[in-house]
């Protein structure tokens, strides 16, 4: 592997009249950890994905790489398992994208401390040797030292215990580049119209290219639907007929100043009035707060919170401060959708975040369910099964110990980037500046992405590549016309393109709150 290699979406495109052993429909974490699983087995392998990759719910996560503590309250012992000893691999394999992260469950009745300390010691034991950290407790003096906002009255002190935090869309183009390092094609902005069959399987898939238009019959032997909130879509273009299987609940987050959490320490509130729990965390110099557990009707990329969301969180997070944040403070706002598997509760917040593997009459592979930290199990599920519904050569799964894109020597300004020392000084030398005051990206950074990441549109650079709109809606939307002017000179296009694309960029920016302040 090498760390000079390229996203390229024209070397990919004309790559689409191949002939592929997999398929894989999807763009988000469990697609590309497919692609990651594939390539490396040695299957020739082609990934397309409708939008920009991590498009939807996996750029729209709490930033948790977790073993699910509210799972283990319900009993769900293997999830829980599973989901640590995943979390556990994740942070040896992409220690540049994934960091310890302590939490304080404040006690403010005594029975908390035996209630959640005897629950974490059973998370503590069920990690293992992969375990990040001991689970304690903290006295009084001590939990106000480790969250100095915390609401005071009433305050016994709390229980700590750490998991693991990461950037979800960067984790996602760390995997599009392994994948892509292991000879893997990659194409974003193309979207499956049909399959073709012959005896009644699938063997070729349509393709049509978003940006051009233009449309491609892509062959491949065994075809894997790792869409995420639009599986069931796939499902239906196999057969028209079927049931769907999934349900939607979304969850939404807020953004404040770090004032409100200026530590190191997360804050985990234990009950909301829905039955879940809520994080406040430190997140790239801001304070994150999430999520909702909110019933949405149909699949959608880029959902916006309700204010009623809005209002809820803040309301939950206040109870738990002393410095109560309010709706002005509100930097950001964004929402992704789970896709759950129906069951029989009626309470999204109830059904199980566990994964599911199907296979269709056609041979079509479906992956859903399931969330960030066992994305690599679901990828190693899906692939596994997938050859052998293709009959493909039996391959063992290799990502267990397979260190990510930009994992070894990343520098320490641009962990998240995988760039070597030389790219970073001459990306410095012809970019400099910061993108603006409030963010903490700088020009440089903004071209590399361009340059290397195979950003298509404006806001594939400034939701994903680089969280600006997450982070800060209006200060994003005041460096939309810079980035989008250095995106047009990079990727030859003229100033009708940059303006469209600002044009383009302003809507989106409204929902994560820019003109709500």
């Amino acid at each position: 592997m090498t760390d000079t290699l390229r996203l390229d979406r024209s070397s990919a495109l004309a790559q689409l009249g191949e002939v592929y052993d997999v398929l894989i429909i999807g763009g988000g974490a469990t697609g590309l950890g497919a692609a990651v699983d594939s390539a490396t087995r040695g299957y020739r392998t082609l990934l397309i994905t409708s939008g920009d990759f991590a498009q939807a719910t996996s750029s729209r996560s709490t930033k948790l790489i977790h073993g699910g503590v509210r799972y283990l309250e319900r009993g769900d012992i293997a999830l829980v398992r599973e989901s640590l000893h995943e979390r556990g691999l994740l942070r040896r394999n992409a220690p540049h994208l994934v960091r310890d992260l302590r939490f304080l469950i404040p006690a403010y009745q005594w029975w908390q401390f035996g209630y959640y300390g005897g629950g974490l010691k059973i998370y503590d034991l069920l990690a293992g040797r992969l375990n990040l950290a001991p689970s304690g407790l903290a006295g009084r003096p001590g939990a106000i030292q480790l969250v100095p906002t915390i609401r005071t009255a009433g305050l016994k002190g709390g229980i700590t215990y750490s998991d693991g935090q990461f950037n979800d869309a960067r984790l996602a183009i760390t995997l599009a580049h392994t994948a892509r390092a292991h000879g893997a094609a990659l194409v974003n902005y193309a979207a499956v119209t049909g399959f073709q069959k012959s005896g009644g399987r699938i063997t070729s898939a349509l393709v049509v290219d978003e940006e051009s238009g233009r449309e491609h019959t892509v062959r491949a032997r065994t075809v894997i639907n790792a869409a995420g909130i639009f599986a069931d879509c796939v499902r239906r273009l196999d057969d028209p007929e079927t049931a769907p299987i999934l349900t939607f609940s979304r969850g939404s987050h807020l953004v404040l100043d770090r004032r409100f959490l200026p530590g190191e320490t997360a804050l985990l509130i234990p009950r909301t009035a829905d039955g879940r729990v809520l994080f406040v965390i430190p997140w790239e110099g801001r304070t994150m707060v999430g999520t909702t557990d909110v019933p949405a009707d149909r699949p959608e990329p880029e959902p916006e919170p309700s204010e009623d969301e809005i209002a809820f969180l803040l309301d939950h997070v206040s109870r738990y401060l002393d410095c109560v944040p309010h709706r002005d403070d509100v930097l950001s706002t964004f929402a992704g959708l789970r896709p759950l598997v129906r069951g029989k509760t009626a309470s999204t917040a109830r059904l199980s975040r566990d994964h599911t593997l199907l296979v269709s009459s056609s041979g079509l592979v479906t992956i859903t369910g399931g969330k960030w930290t066992t994305y690599r199990r679901m990828a190693q599920d899906a692939v596994g099964r997938a050859a052998q519904v293709a009959g493909l050569p039996a391959r063992r799964c290799l990502t267990e110990s397979l260190r990510l894109h930009g994992a070894d020597g990343a520098n320490p300004g641009w962990r998240e980037f995988g760039a070597t020392d030389g790219e970073i000084a001459e990306y410095e030398r012809r970019y400099p500046g910061e993108l603006h005051p409030r963010l903490p990206y700088s020009l440089a950074m903004a071209a590399f992405v361009v340059d290397r990441e195979m950003p298509v549109h404006l806001d594939d650079v400034l939701a994903r590549r680089l969280r600006a709109a997450p982070l800060d809606a209006r200060a994003s939307l005041a460096a939309a016309p810079a980035v989008a002017r250095l995106m047009a000179r990079l990727q030859g296009h003229g100033e009708r393109w940059a303006s469209e694309e600002v044009e383009r960029f302003t809507k989106l920016a409204a929902k994560y709150g820019a003109t709500g302040r």
